[in-house]
């Protein structure tokens, strides 16, 4: 586990940064043979790459942390890691490697070409302290060498192929320009193997490919174990799922290769990537040993090692594969930074996304940690003018699409510290974003055309909403409509933080009402399913009642089916919930043929799809350009489930437990580990009755029928 500090800190800004001499896009490593000559008390190994690395000692990897630095504002914020080697070292002669792959810091997934020529370069040092109390360190210098690894080729997007028999030659070193400044102790979560997974079944495509199902879609990579001949080639390819023939179908990783390339050398051997990861369920052998069988194969899951803290179970198996979808939706995305999808040429940490999920990611997986490393990252790539690109850390070019941001994108800036203090109730987390938080609504005054309002900027919309013609991009909600209540509900919080934090002038007060008043009357009638859920979800309506009423009746009029995109998802369910309108949630979330969250689910999905209508019921595809079948955005329905069918709120004022239940479910369990301790909430029906057992560790207001009050710590059940 690296460890970081002050001191570390000190002794690494002593070393120096070194790099290869080889520009050709070599996978370097940089080794050096270090003797020692007594007995060792403690050692510690303090490194960062631009890239990312592996190091041995002695032939031995020193730590799990997959990927290791990170990903981050590189510029800007490079995180080091500190690892106690002590186990590693002996007397005598020692020898220290270490493999610099390229992986966010350069290649494709570096869109706007920035760092696209650049090196891999790495800083390191080793601290020694031996048993008489002396101690020395060892630094990166010029004495290190370094030579062309296994690795031939990588990069994140295509992949990467290793000659187990290659020898690469020996070459100096060059001093390189790696900035001090930048560096920074290790912030996020680290990255990790986790599951595990053997070939679920093996069959032969109507096209004579031969293709195994590891039976869930995961990010990670293939571990390969085999009894192979110098020279033989195993080179697999990956996908998320089968066409309409059961062919293998990967046109929608556009431009991402994903190659998977192994050259072996003789007798039993063990291989998996070391510098890239698949999004996958599927793999296709495109060349390998005639003895090659699925038990040679392990799929093995790889992201950031966040702690489980929530669960839900029901009485209805297509609500608890959804469930179970959602979370691996997240874990196969939660690799560092908050990604979109882990599989095509993307990959990169959405704005949008993540702050229409981050609260359904709290009640899953403790967070904290893993979200704000990406918000210091998102407070550095904040333009000077306030402006949060749609991506952190960002890698497009200014006006990529040709706008710079978009509500509901950006104002993740806001909204995402609020719900991680809404959820962990550290005012510090208010504290150190605020400035970021202020800048940002400070930009969307500024870049309005009409005060009060966020009008006339080019956004997303309401991303993939139905409600527009086929093959749309955008919804049909307006985006001034969608700006203007995002700039609502920015005021909203802002004025609630710094109350939180006790400041005694808050501007935001006054805005927010200013700004409530102007929106009712520019925008006084709803048209699409997302508009009323905003107005209804943000308070920006003094007619909740009549506004949900026509809610539903736009649900029921088009079949129990909803129309919205990214923007009105995440809402609608509690815009109906929260307005009495909850048997038409129930409607809404149980629906099971398109567009509905059960329809992937009765499609085979282990994971959310980016598209209501990823595979149309014909078999056909919604299209190979903008069409992953792990997105998490929509899983944002499991915050409902957690919050409303469940009825576990955590709120500023502490946790208040309010279920809605259906007797369509049965019964439905739920726990979370939350700040306070575990929560339960459990109900069931019995006949006419329902039955609801509720635990809490702390004072809460539980709202059951007629009972509404605050009880102690405890265990409680009540009759319906």
């Amino acid at each position: 586990m690296p460890r970081s500090g002050k001191e570390e800190m000190k002794v690494i800004k002593k070393a120096i940064w070194i790099k290869s001499v080889d520009k050709s896009g070599i996978i370097p490593t940089f080794y050096k043979n270090i003797s020692i000559d007594r007995s060792i008390k403690k050692a510690e190994l303090t490194i960062t790459a631009l890239g990312i690395y592996e190091v041995y000692i002695n032939g031995k990897r020193v730590s799990d942390y997959m990927f290791a630095p990170g990903w981050t504002n590189y510029e800007q914020r490079l995180q080091y890691q500190t690892y106690d080697v002590s186990g590693f070292l002996g007397e005598g002669d020692n020898l220290i490697e270490v493999i610099v792959g390229n992986g966010w810091f350069r290649g494709k997934i570096v869109h706007n070409k920035k760092r696209i020529d650049a090196v891999p370069t790495m800083v390191a040092c080793l601290d020694v302290t031996y048993d008489d109390n002396e101690s020395e360190c060892f630094y990166s210098d010029l004495s290190w060498k370094c030579r062309q690894s296994n690795i031939l080729f990588s990069d994140i997007y295509d992949g990467e192929i290793y000659d187990a028999n290659f020898q690469g030659e020996s070459v100096e070193v060059k001093r390189a320009d790696g900035n001090r400044n930048v560096l920074i102790p290790q912030e996020g979560e680290i990255i990790k193997e986790h599951e595990r997974f053997s070939v679920a079944s093996e069959f032969i495509t109507p096209k004579g490919e031969r293709v195994f199902d590891f039976g869930q879609e995961i990010t990670g990579y293939i571990e390969l174990n085999v009894n192979a001949k110098k020279g033989d080639v195993i080179s697999l390819s990956f996908a998320e799922v089968l066409d309409g023939d059961s062919n293998f179908y990967n046109e929608n990783y556009r431009d991402a290769k994903c190659i998977y390339k192994y050259i072996c050398r003789d007798g039993e051997q063990t291989y998996k990537p070391h510098t890239t990861f698949y999004g996958f369920r599927y793999i296709r052998i495109d060349s390998a040993p005639d003895n090659i069988t699925a038990d040679n194969f392990t799929a093995i899951a790889v992201y950031s090692d966040i702690r489980k803290t929530g669960k839900i179970e029901c009485g209805d198996t297509n609500i608890n594969r959804l469930m179970r979808n959602v979370e691996w939706g997240q874990k196969d995305n939660f690799l560092d930074v908050p990604t979109d999808c882990p599989q095509r040429d993307e990959r990169l940490g959405w704005t949008g996304d993540a702050q229409v999920f981050i609260k359904t990611a709290s009640y899953f997986y403790d967070v904290k940690k893993f979200f704000e490393k990406w918000l210091n990252d998102m407070v550095t790539e904040q333009r000077f003018d306030g402006m949060i690109p749609g991506v952190i850390p960002d890698v497009f070019p200014v006006t990529v699409y040709g706008h710079t941001t978009s509500p509901a994108w950006g104002d993740a800036a806001v909204i995402c510290p609020w719900i991680l203090y809404e959820m962990y109730g550290d005012k510090n987390i208010l504290r150190k974003y605020l400035p970021m938080m202020k800048k940002w609504v400070a930009y969307i005054e500024n870049s309005t055309i009409e005060e009060n309002l966020w009008i006339g900027h080019n956004g997303y919309g309401d991303w993939l909403g139905l409600d527009a013609e086929p093959g749309a991009y955008r919804g049909a909600t307006s985006q001034d409509f969608i700006g203007s209540a995002y700039y609502c509900h920015d005021l909203d919080i802002m004025r609630k933080a710094l109350n939180e934090l006790g400041e005694c002038e808050n501007p935001y007060e006054e805005k927010y009402k200013i700004s409530r008043k102007a929106f009712m009357k520019r925008f006084p009638k709803c048209n699409t399913q997302t508009e009323y859920a905003l107005v209804l979800r943000f308070g920006l309506t003094d007619e909740k009642k009549k506004c949900a009423e026509a809610l539903a009746e736009t649900v029921r009029s088009n079949g129990n089916h909803l129309t919205t995109g990214f923007v009105g998802t995440p809402h609608i369910l509690f815009a109906l919930s929260e307005n009495g309108m909850a048997q038409t949630a129930y409607d809404l979330l149980l629906r099971e043929d398109s567009p509905s969250w059960l329809y992937s689910v009765k499609k085979g999905a282990t994971t959310i799809w980016e598209h209501w209508d990823g595979i149309k019921d014909n078999g056909e595809f919604w299209s190979a350009d903008m069409n992953s079948f792990n997105h998490y955005a929509y899983g944002s329905v499991a915050e409902w489930v957690f919050c409303a069918a469940a009825g576990i709120n955590i709120t500023t004022d502490g946790i208040k437990i309010e279920p809605h239940p259906d007797k369509r479910l049965g019964h439905l369990n739920a726990e979370y580990d939350s700040s306070f301790g575990i929560i339960k909430s459990n109900w069931k029906y019995n006949g006419d009755d329902i039955i609801y057992n509720i635990e809490i560790p702390c004072r809460a207001l539980i709202s059951i029928g007629d009972t509404k009050k605050y009880y102690e710590k405890g265990k409680y059940t009540f009759t319906v």
